[in-house]
């Protein structure tokens, strides 16, 4: 039974099949243009709600999951290229603007969280010249604040959607390759030995049997380049620093594929990212709350990224599934658990209309499974607080 509802909320448990020989995973870099989008939605989103607990000690209505980034116009060249045209990124979604009679300076907010995130994440953007932003936040619905006001009165909040949340642990070998390749490419310290690898880079991985590939898409950072042999060698010597770093042999690693020397046509960049030249980016379109794209695990199509934290299913539920995954496997249930739930709009959020649990190597009791379980969901209405804050 539901520790504050007294409702109970159906838990099925059920094995996992044995795992398949044939893999994929995908992982976009913090540079790639859906990433930008994904990660300032975010942004906004605790920009919001920081401002709103500082001024009025709750979080107001806000869904700020809406961006999309138009590509500029760039001449890449070897030493340094020119930037014809910026990037245009359009931030919009429904916010609080007007409490108690104090207005909020969302629009300000946005853009401000965006110039900073852009300021730390990308080396070579000039924020003030390689790139507009357009914040095209509306208020929201009057009766939404008043849901957010029963929330602050220590009221569980009530489920905004009916959704679903899906979320898995551990990754699997590929998966965690994926992950950390991108990881390492985009480290400080990676960025100190090989300045010209830019930050829009892309790992596809793919397993066959015990075989491993991955294919690596780096945007090369022109200024740092002199000629096509420097080009060419350079690539080279980040094959081997991935080879090494993670013992794969480097016939199984290829970088810049769509690269044509003969023709001279090469993965180039002013900015470090290929959003200055065309290539477009929208929230919802990059990796999942864990971090990567699985088609060979359960992912959800919702886009988590600047959506609410408090009633918002779509982002509740698929970081609290991956969290619960999490905690069953380190509790010793199981070695691999796969969690799935689904909302029921207007009812609390600690109410799932269901949690199909699936696992592998299962240990212990089905009562102590729900137990846990149970105890995690009564949690839920303050889970908020891991993600914002």
């Amino acid at each position: 039974m539901d520790i504050n509802s007294g409702i109970m909320s159906q838990i099925t448990i059920q094995s996992l099949p044995a795992f398949s020989i044939r893999e994929m995973a995908e992982r976009k870099g913090i540079g790639h243009p859906d990433t930008i989008c994904d990660a300032i939605s975010e942004e906004v989103s605790k920009s919001l709600c920081r401002y709103y607990l500082e001024h009025f000690g709750l979080v107001l209505h806000y869904n700020v999951d809406k961006a999309l980034l138009v590509g500029g116009a760039s001449s890449p060249s070897f030493l340094g290229g020119t930037i014809h045209k910026p990037i245009e990124l359009y931030l919009a979604g429904r916010a609080t603007s007007e409490f108690n009679g104090k207005k909020i300076p969302v629009d300000e907010l946005a853009i401000e969280s965006a110039k900073n995130w852009l300021r730390n994440h990308l080396r070579f953007l000039d924020i003030e010249k390689h790139i507009l932003i357009f914040p095209k936040i509306q208020s929201g619905s009057s009766d939404l604040v008043a849901l957010f006001q029963r929330f602050s009165k220590g009221e569980i909040p009530l489920s905004n959607d009916t959704s679903f949340g899906v979320g898995y642990f551990p990754y699997s070998l590929l998966e965690k390759n994926v992950l950390e390749m991108e990881l390492y490419l985009n480290r400080t310290e990676t960025k100190i030995h090989f300045p010209f690898i830019g930050e829009d880079i892309k790992v596809m991985g793919v397993k066959n049997g015990r075989d491993q590939k991955f294919t690596i898409s780096i945007a090369m950072v022109d200024r740092f380049i002199k000629d096509l042999d420097d080009y060419v060698e350079k690539i080279k010597t980040v094959k081997k620093a991935v080879s090494d770093k993670f013992g794969i042999d480097p016939s199984h690693i290829q970088i810049n594929t769509a690269d044509n020397y003969e023709k001279g046509q090469l993965y180039l960049t002013v900015t470090g990212s290929s959003a200055e030249s065309g290539d477009d980016g929208q929230v919802g379109r990059g990796n999942r709350v864990n971090g990567l794209i699985t088609p060979y695990h359960p992912m959800s199509l919702e886009a988590s990224s600047g959506k609410n934290p408090i009633s918002h299913v779509g982002k509740i539920y698929n970081h609290f599934a991956f969290a619960l995954s999490k905690r069953i496997v380190e509790e010793g249930f199981s070695s691999d658990c796969e969690v799935f739930m689904v909302s029921q709009i207007g009812k609390p959020i600690t109410e799932p209309q269901l949690i199909d649990v699936k696992l592998r190597n299962r240990v212990g009791t089905k009562k102590q499974l729900e137990e846990l379980i149970r105890k995690e969901l009564a949690a839920l209405p303050n889970f908020w607080k891991k993600i914002v804050l």
